[in-house]
């Protein structure tokens, strides 16, 4: 019977970073990526392949792969920018690398989620086979997205999935930045690329009950990109909607 009913796991479902130790049962993991396996993608391909990572030297390998972007990470952000955007000031960014140094001494100090990601109950990591995916973008100039379109709806199946199992999760792409010493540790063949971690377990506090996120307003518009935007009347007090502009979400 599920735990939660749809429209509320598609409006709560937040990232859960910090984990109680419990165990995850491979049963109930079987049942979350049984149910994941539905999810929509480019001529049913099914394109993705998950590694369960168990053995502890794998994990901290990982752990250790992941930090140096994740400090970059927050080096940027500490700076205002949004990291590694397509279109930034290359300029700022590499200012702002300058505090990496900080960030790991700060992170030392205070280990998170990043710092102990080798002991995160459940630690997936998904891959994509190159030779399943319709990447129509490929031969285009420019930043190329379409062919993860046939993979991260698998991963979003995978949180809900876990969700109405009882546990939270958390999808993060830091990796794969070091993509080369990621698929060599899980012996990944030449097709295969490494596209996310997935993080599960029981959570350590309760999960949100209100994310905030942008209205439909602030990114829907009619006909144009500069067009009117797209709104109706709910008759909601507009005090109970969730703020407009960015919302700082999980």
């Amino acid at each position: 019977m599920s735990i939660v009913e749809l429209r509320e796991a598609l409006r709560t479902t937040g990232a859960v970073r910090r984990f109680r130790s419990d165990p995850v049962p491979d049963e109930t993991l079987y049942r979350i990526l049984d149910t994941a396996r539905f999810a929509p993608n480019g001529g049913n391909r099914q394109g993705w392949r998950v590694v369960v990572l168990r053995d502890p030297v794998v994990r901290r390998g990982v752990r250790d792969l992941y930090l140096p972007g994740w400090y970059e990470y927050l080096a940027m952000r500490a700076a205002g920018l949004t990291p590694w955007a397509p279109v930034t000031d290359a300029d700022a960014e590499r200012r702002a690398l300058g505090a990496v140094a900080e960030m790991a001494t700060a992170g030392a100090a205070r280990p998170g989620f990043a710092e102990e990601l080798d002991q995160v109950p459940v630690l997936l990591a998904v891959l994509a086979d190159l030779r399943r995916l319709a990447a129509v973008d490929r031969d285009n100039p420019g930043y190329a997205m379409v062919g993860g379109a046939s993979i991260y709806p698998f991963v979003w199946s995978v949180l809900l999935a876990a969700r109405d199992e009882g546990l939270g999760g958390v999808m993060t792409t830091m990796v794969v930045r070091r993509q080369d010493a990621i698929r060599a540790l899980v012996h990944a063949p030449a097709e295969l690329v490494v596209v996310a971690l997935v993080a599960l377990g029981s959570p350590e506090v309760p999960p949100p009950t209100r994310l905030r996120r942008d209205r439909v307003e602030a990114f829907t518009t009619v006909d144009t990109c500069d067009g009117a935007i797209f709104t109706i009347d709910t008759g909601e007090n507009p005090r109970d909607l969730e703020p407009a502009g960015r919302g700082t979400g999980r």
